[in-house]
């Protein structure tokens, strides 16, 4: 599959009184689960995925990353033609670009720096005791929970994040834990399904070298970790990392 970066700007105001009509969210907006069901409804289901709103400190306009089969140009056409007014006013359709990620863009042992987004959780396989209660089997955790209470022994958040990154890259490419750290992490509290769900939301920044690009390639085209679809475990690259 040929991918493409796609680059789009966005009225934050307008993605909220589009969401606010829709009611998502119920008066509490996930903007993950906005720009879900609003990607979705521009350019169809999956099409953009997996992708990342940036936003700097008090802005009122951000800019959705992505990756895509289909290019600007594509993109543009879709929208076009299926896009309402209401829609057209929180994403400038014009301004939108791509760049192509064709097969041979990496090579083994290549290093590239990212900037990652994720919910480290893990799914229970068992039932699993906790301080405040029981979690049944299949509960979505945070994966420094799951590891203190089936080992009893407490490691650091980044640590145990960055094994869990590790675990995910497999074999398409190797985590620099050198020049990897948590740059940021707090509890979200997200919607799915109607539910809200509490948990982890992490920033890790930090350099890999590329194992199989082939590999690679399919890593960044399905992204990392779980809410995919939700602004969540977009590998948005950068030159290797160093950290002071």
């Amino acid at each position: 599959m040929n991918l493409h970066l796609v680059e789009m700007p966005l009225t934050l105001s307008a993605l909220h009184r589009w969401a606010g009509a829709r009611r998502l969210g119920r008066g509490n907006l996930d903007e993950g689960l906005a720009l879900h069901h609003f990607l979705g409804e521009v350019f169809g289901p999956g099409i953009v995925q997996p992708f990342r709103l940036m936003v700097a400190p008090r802005a009122r306009r951000g800019t959705i990353y992505g990756y895509s089969a289909e290019t600007a140009d594509a993109l543009r056409d879709i929208a076009s033609a299926v896009a309402p007014p209401s829609e057209s006013s929180v994403l400038e359709l014009a301004a939108l670009r791509s760049i192509a990620r064709p097969p041979g863009t990496w090579q083994a042992r290549m290093r590239l720096g990212f900037d990652l987004s994720v919910r480290p959780v893990v799914r229970l396989n068992a039932p699993i005791e906790g301080p405040e209660g029981r979690f049944a089997a299949g509960a979505e955790i945070d994966a420094l929970l799951a590891e203190t209470l089936r080992t009893g022994v407490a490691r650091s958040r980044e640590e145990v994040y960055l094994d869990w990154l590790t675990a995910r890259l497999g074999d398409a490419a190797d985590l620099d834990r050198t020049s990897t750290r948590l740059a940021s992490f707090q509890r979200r509290r997200i919607v799915r399904g109607g539910r809200r769900l509490d948990g982890p939301d992490a920033v890790i920044h930090g350099t890999l070298s590329v194992r199989d690009p082939v590999r690679f390639a399919d890593l960044l085209a399905r992204g990392v970790g779980r809410h995919r679809s939700y602004g969540y475990g977009m590998l948005l690259l950068r030159p290797p990392q160093r950290l002071d």
